[in-house]
């Protein structure tokens, strides 16, 4: 093979990755699947796709060796193909908040809800981790709680948190945490609970921020 020809080759096999990551639905789904294996079905209702055009997008996925299946009964699970995607995840992540000012000028007012809302960083948490002075709550689906959480952490799914205000403490600061910086659970969460007259705030890192931090530490 001529070094043109190789040249030509080696770069398209590259480009598969960015082709099948230009799609911002494909961009999603492999975030969700990055806090815990997932079925279609589940998967479509998250996406607001239709079952058919999420296993389209998984497909393309597939193809590009990014996630990989297997069966459970009536269902097809997937899940992401290598540890390293979620590295991919989060580069193209930090290039767009570093390059693209839209990105946090978005974040700040729909998560942050310009300021209103107070937010924790997970460096600052670490240092108060083993403090008594608050209670960490993870407010995720209970299938991503069980797939992998904070330490210490209280699971309280978005959707059961009216349910679960009268065993919190209003003597401890509530920390609420989800999928990370972009997820809105938590922000909710927040609103939620000062409305009720708790003490509370809102961590900007879910599961992934940590073993990422982690990993960056032992390198």
């Amino acid at each position: 093979m001529e070094a043109r020809k190789f040249k030509d080759t080696i770069y398209s096999e590259f480009s598969r990755i960015g082709k099948v990551l230009s799609s911002p639905k494909r961009l999603e789904l492999l975030d969700l699947l990055s806090q815990a294996p997932k079925s279609v079905e589940l998967l479509a209702n998250e996406t607001k796709m239709s079952v058919a055009n999420t296993s389209k997008h998984l497909q393309a996925l597939l193809d590009a060796r990014l996630v990989v299946f297997s069966k459970k009964k009536n269902f097809v699970i997937y899940q992401l193909a290598n540890p390293k995607v979620l590295n991919l995840l989060y580069a193209i992540k930090g290039i767009a908040e570093e390059q693209i000012a839209e990105v946090n000028i978005l974040r700040d007012e729909f998560i942050g809800r310009s300021n209103q809302i107070e937010t924790i960083g997970l460096e600052d948490w670490i240092k108060r981790k083993n403090e008594e002075d608050h209670l960490l709550i993870d407010v995720r689906p209970k299938a991503e709680y069980q797939s992998g959480h904070l330490d210490d952490a209280m699971s309280i799914p978005i959707s059961e948190l009216n349910d679960y205000l009268k065993r919190l403490p209003k003597d401890k600061e509530i920390i609420a945490y989800c999928r990370g910086p972009y997820c809105v659970y938590a922000t909710e969460a927040v609103e939620l609970l000062k409305e009720k007259g708790y003490t509370a705030i809102r961590l900007e890192a879910g599961i992934n921020e940590w073993k990422l931090m982690q990993e960056n530490q032992i390198h």
